[in-house]
């Protein structure tokens, strides 16, 4: 990887990226909130499984046919199409579709992409987070490294949620990622290993912690 690719990983996936991450917590918010989440340990433990077996498996599954398809518009679209569609709840369909929206229209302003351009042009801004992040890095970084770098960023940020709802103190918060970066590794490498057929959740106890948080009486985060 050289060092423009190198360059984009980092701005692309810091927490000032302005896509609006910092406003979601996956359902997370109610997890503190029903006892699930107390701790670093509990915190990564269901990050880990979110990483596993929920939207981080769909979401690394979802990258990768999406670089794939990157230069292919029909299968580019129907990528698109299922990626769209692939969430559990109203709350993480917002979630995944806002931030995608967000990448897509601050990544085309800043770093101007023809194929970000014409994918816009036929979709408009309606586009799964994986899927707009896939499209702006296909042909810049390798694809091991881009989904590394992704799925770092949604555990980091997932992190940076429970440090503010548990609480935890900010050495507690590095403590979790470096914890999970085993779970990072592991979800790529799965995500690379797996044909797209076999895409599929299993974390039902996430899905049903963002239910609760639609009706949540105190929120600071949108899911």
């Amino acid at each position: 990887m050289d060092s423009a690719g190198l360059y984009r990983l980092m701005a692309w996936f810091s927490p000032a990226y302005p896509i609006g991450g910092f406003s979601y917590s996956h359902g997370i918010e109610y997890a503190v909130e029903a006892g699930l989440v107390t701790d670093r340990v509990s915190l990564v433990d269901w990050i880990g499984w979110i990483l596993e077996a929920g939207a981080g498996r769909v979401d690394a599954m979802l990258f990768r046919a999406a670089w794939d398809a990157a230069d292919d518009p029909a299968a580019l679209d129907a990528v698109a199409a299922l990626a769209a569609a692939f969430r559990g709840t109203a709350e993480t369909a917002l979630e995944t579709m806002q931030q995608g929206a967000s990448f897509l229209t601050i990544t085309r302003t800043a770093w101007p992409d023809p194929r970000l351009d014409e994918f816009a042009r036929r979709n408009g801004d309606a586009v799964a987070l994986p899927v707009a992040a896939a499209i702006a890095l296909a042909g810049h970084v390798p694809l091991a490294q881009a989904l590394a770098a992704y799925l770092q960023g949604l555990s980091s940020n997932l992190v940076s949620a429970g440090v503010r709802l548990v609480p935890l103190g900010q050495s507690d918060g590095q403590r979790a990622v470096a914890a999970l970066e085993t779970a990072v590794r592991a979800a790529a490498e799965a995500a690379l290993a797996a044909p797209l057929d076999e895409i599929g959740a299993a974390a039902p106890m996430v899905d049903w912690t963002s239910m609760r948080h639609e009706s949540q009486y105190a929120r600071l985060f949108r899911s």
